[in-house]
């Protein structure tokens, strides 16, 4: 080896001890720093919210009642499942197997009949307890149809169930079930005194059973609605407590626990779910059928005898009832309550025994609430003039109240306006008043009016407007009517119409 290569191995060798030397001195250096340095640890601190103490006890408070609430009508509250038998025509295909692709069926004689078992569910609150027997308040609709009910309560235990009584009209209904269970009954409250902005709490079963007893709470959102599916005629309470397919039936309550409502029906989007638009019959409006119920099996309703009808804004302008809220008799049976005490077409009700019937639908329930034999005050107006009139109410029947040969005169008028003479190609200074409704089977039916036609004399008396045409009517009542019409711009004869 010669002097250059023991050189450069000499190097080399040296240049490795360094750099071990420097790794090593590096990594003590690094451990005593990492001894002699306290450790730091973070650590998340949790944000103190202060709230103040009175506002904090007036909320618990409130959730104290909410709680309480809840625990005492939950008990009361029931799940109503409910079974519907009906019977479908299906195709009778020869050399088919039926059976082999659809199943067994039960076969009518003719062998082309199939029963089919739809189940249902909704909800009600046990209201009354008589002689062993408890009674629960639902809707007519959750109930109708219905060959099978059972009754489930909150703690799991069922019961077979019966219908008692059902009204259409207001949607109400009553099943019973016995036991020698102890279950509380619900405390009706006053649901007149019921205002905008107060608490109110839903309880039922919505969507299914996934979802029973289901507590929601809002505030009462309106008071008063009308309207509603298959012509209801209550003056519903309006909530924005969620209300749910399966919630109708059951209660609506107030912040003392008192029933004030049977939710009914809701207003929805397109998929059908809570929008925040809830409605609840009044519990003051089933009251008295709750004991009808008990008693009779059914209920009643008042009758007075008259064809009512919001009046449009000419109308309103025309008879002088600006500012005022009620419904217009435009039509009365003859022989009636109203005919024997003196009500009269064209008589604006504004008023029963002093309460305030605000729209057609209130009237009518109104009236619907008086039994029969029942003498009540009518405030009407009549030519601008405010009166009284006493009437002596009869029972509702299907009958009397669908006998249109006796409903006088059958027509309903308004004035014209633009709308009706550009549809009726009038020039725009032609003035008067229109047949817009006639009633099938009513005496102007029978006599050849028609919708459309213009009327614009009575027993030779001409009338310009609709105030006259009721007053012409009125003073004309007991006698033979002649209506003097134009139709289509061409005079015709008058027609007769007679009393029966």
């Amino acid at each position: 080896m010669n002097i250059i290569q023991k050189l450069s191995s000499k190097n080399i060798l040296v240049f490795n001890l360094v750099l071990i030397g420097a790794i090593f001195g590096f990594s003590l250096a690094f451990l005593s720093f990492s001894c002699s340095t306290p450790k730091v640890r973070v650590q998340a601190q949790q944000s103190q919210v202060v709230i103040p103490a009175d506002a904090l006890s007036a909320a618990e408070s409130l959730q104290t009642v909410f709680r309480a609430v809840s625990e005492k009508m939950l008990p009361s509250v029931v799940e109503l499942k409910t079974v519907s038998v009906r019977r479908q025509q299906t195709p009778n295909f020869q050399g088919i197997p039926w059976e082999f692709f659809f199943g067994p069926r039960d076969r009518g004689q003719d062998g082309r009949e199939r029963e089919f078992r739809s189940q249902g569910l909704g909800s009600g609150v046990i209201v009354r307890f008589k002689d062993g027997v408890y009674y629960a308040l639902t809707n007519h609709h959750v109930i109708d149809d219905a060959t099978e009910i059972t009754i489930a309560t909150k703690d799991g235990r069922e019961y077979p169930a019966e219908l008692v009584g059902s009204d259409a009209r207001k949607d109400l209904a009553l099943v019973s079930f016995r036991t020698n269970d102890f279950h509380p009954l619900a405390v009706l409250g006053d649901s007149d005194t019921v205002a905008v902005g107060d608490f109110a709490i839903a309880i039922g079963n919505p969507l299914g059973q996934q979802f029973s007893f289901s507590v929601t709470q809002g505030i009462i959102s309106a008071v008063g609605r009308t309207g509603g599916p298959g012509g209801n005629i209550n003056d519903f309470i309006q909530t924005d407590a969620a209300i749910n397919q399966g919630n109708s039936g059951g209660p609506l309550v107030n912040i003392r626990g008192e029933v004030i409502g049977i939710n009914t029906w809701i207003a929805s989007d397109r998929g059908g779910g809570n929008v925040g638009l809830g409605f609840a019959i009044p519990i003051n409006n089933a009251k008295r059928s709750i004991d009808e119920f008990i008693e009779t099996g059914t209920t009643t309703y008042g009758w007075l005898g008259v064809s009512l009808q919001e009046p449009n804004r000419e109308t309103i302008t025309a008879l002088g009832l600006e500012n005022r809220r009620g419904a217009l008799a435009s039509q009365v049976f003859l022989g009636s309550p109203a005919d024997n005490g003196g009500i009269r077409s064209g008589d604006f009700i504004t008023h029963v025994n002093n309460r305030e019937a605000r729209s057609v639908q209130q009237l009518q329930m109104l009236v619907g609430d008086l039994r029969a034999g029942e003498n009540a005050t009518f405030t009407v107006i009549r030519d601008r003039q405010q009166r009284e009139i006493r009437v002596r109410i009869e029972a509702r029947t299907d009958q009397v109240a669908s006998d249109n040969r006796r409903l006088w005169p059958g027509v309903t008028v308004v004035p014209l306006n633009d709308q009706i003479r550009q549809s009726m190609e009038l020039d725009s200074n032609v003035q008067g008043i229109v047949a817009v409704q006639i009633v099938s089977g009513s005496p102007a039916d029978i006599v050849g009016l028609r919708q459309g036609d213009r009327i614009t004399s009575i027993n030779g008396h001409a009338v310009n407007d609709i105030a006259s045409f009721y007053r012409v009517l009125r003073e004309r009542t007991n006698e033979e009517l002649w209506f003097g019409i134009l139709r289509s711009d061409s005079a015709l004869e008058s027609l007769k119409f007679r009393r029966q």
